[in-house]
């Protein structure tokens, strides 16, 4: 499936990995904090400003972010893999 974000918008695919066990105890899949990193798949062409220019993108495709907790809207692409869809404005920094 080709996605491609609309505006500054940015498709990110969150990294799960980490620990499933804590001590001794399995953690559930309910009971995981939500992941703030990803990495970027494909990223749209950027704003327009106030003068009707577009402002391009800082974020590019294949880098690594950090993004707010409950940014973003979820989705499922293919072969049900989770992945985000955020505004630029969303992203606190790139990894890397």
């Amino acid at each position: 499936m080709a996605i491609k974000p609309l505006g500054d918008r940015l498709l990110v695919v969150p990294n799960t990995e980490g620990e499933t066990k804590k001590g001794s105890l399995y953690i559930p899949d309910t009971a995981k904090e939500r992941p703030q990193e990803g990495k970027v798949i494909a990223a749209g062409a950027g704003r327009r400003g106030d003068n009707g220019e577009l402002v391009p993108m800082e974020v590019k495709e294949g880098d690594t972010v950090l993004y707010g907790k409950y940014s973003g809207t979820e989705i499922k692409i293919d072969n049900d893999q989770d992945a985000l869809i955020l505004r630029e404005s969303d992203v606190l920094a790139i990894i890397g």
